[in-house]
């Protein structure tokens, strides 16, 4: 039987690829992890409910795009299967109006090795995401007799895994940012939590992002869960929203990340790459002073882009200044359509999640 789950890094050459999709997409009612994330200029606040019909033809239009160019490039792409998210969810200890969508399953599956494990999550709204993937992945778990099928412990999410009236609306910036440089988030460590956005696979290193979607219980789980690997947690002060790494911190192949130029790296996190030789560089700056309409995310998904191999980088094709960066890294450019996308989950690296990349678990930072 063939070996279909493989994936080490965010670099080697893909090959399988799971692609997300924006139908019936929901703007969720406010709860306790969203209600921290949503700036006060955003034009979010107050709004729930479907999305509209036509801004999800539009995205699943960007979304299939996304497919072809993938699939022209001889990789395998598969899709999950959306729920109606319009209905109410609940479990023992809270009820929801609403869910969310399926359109970025970076958010959701963690692929290592030849494992592909469920994150806990972080949101009431996103409790259920993981049955639009559970179709896919019990059938790479029925024929590849190696695959690992793994399953974060699944959080309750109620009101004590949140810090009470965490911000309120007169709060400034600079209060936000005090609050991340002191490692105060929303969420708290009454139970594991962690999404799989918020890491970074470079081999036997993960590097997990400690904010508002992962804890440091998340970290520490993850730890025990891949004793074989090492777990490195950053932090980025300068993010008054620290939720999900890959609009912040993104390793183009070995040896080479860009880094969000508001949310630098702390130095002494700074310390394991450059005793391994890797360069770390501020990413170029969005083509765009604002996100699209309805846009949970910053004008930084310009950095949030999809490695095809070593050589072939997706870019969403508006992002310039983020082409040209990485044109001059040497690297081939693929401009992708991709701005229709991003209110349903992120951009293009938030779209997909590895099924199988070829290469083996290398050890990048043998400098510790």
């Amino acid at each position: 039987m063939p070996k279909i789950v493989n994936s080490w890094n965010e670099w080697d050459p893909l090959k399988h690829v799971i692609v997300g999709k924006a139908d019936n997409c929901c703007i969720p009612p406010a709860e306790p992890a969203t209600d921290a994330k949503i700036p006060e200029d955003s034009d979010m606040h107050g709004i729930d409910g479907p999305r509209s019909e036509e801004s999800i033809i539009k995205a699943n239009i960007q979304l299939d795009n996304l497919s072809k160019i993938l699939e022209s490039r001889g990789v395998k792409v598969d899709r999950p299967t959306p729920l109606d998210f319009n209905q109410k969810i609940s479990t023992p200890d809270w009820d929801n109006g609403t869910m969310f969508g399926c359109m970025p399953p970076r958010d959701v599956i963690l692929t290592l090795g030849n494992e592909m494990l469920e994150a806990t999550m972080s949101y009431r709204s996103r409790w259920f995401e993981y049955l639009c993937y559970r179709p896919l992945i019990e059938e790479y778990f029925n024929n590849d007799p190696d695959m690992r099928f793994e399953c974060a412990p699944k959080p309750r999410l109620t009101d004590e895994s949140y810090r009470e009236n965490y911000l309120s609306e007169d709060i400034t910036v600079d209060e936000r940012l005090k609050m991340v440089a002191e490692k105060r988030f929303v969420t708290t460590e009454k139970e594991v939590l962690f999404d799989a956005a918020d890491i970074l696979r470079m081999g036997k290193d993960l590097f997990v992002q400690h904010g508002f979607t992962t804890n440091l219980k998340g970290s520490d789980w993850l730890r025990r869960h891949f004793p074989n690997h090492r777990i490195h947690t950053l932090n980025f002060p300068g993010d008054p929203y620290p939720i999900h790494i890959d609009a912040t911190f993104t390793p183009l192949r070995p040896g080479l990340i860009i880094n969000n130029p508001t949310r630098q790296l702390p130095d002494e996190q700074r310390e394991i790459f450059k005793k391994n030789d890797w360069e770390i560089i501020d990413a170029a700056q969005p083509a765009h002073n604002q996100p699209p309409p309805l846009c949970y995310s910053s004008i930084w998904l310009s950095m949030n882009v999809l490695v095809v191999d070593p050589k072939t980088v997706c870019v969403e094709e508006t992002e310039v200044y983020q082409c040209e960066q990485i044109d001059k890294f040497g690297f081939e450019v693929i401009p992708v359509p991709f701005r229709d996308a991003y209110p349903f989950g992120g951009a293009l690296h938030c779209a997909t999640t590895d099924v199988y990349r070829e290469g083996d678990c290398e050890d990048y930072f043998p400098n510790q």
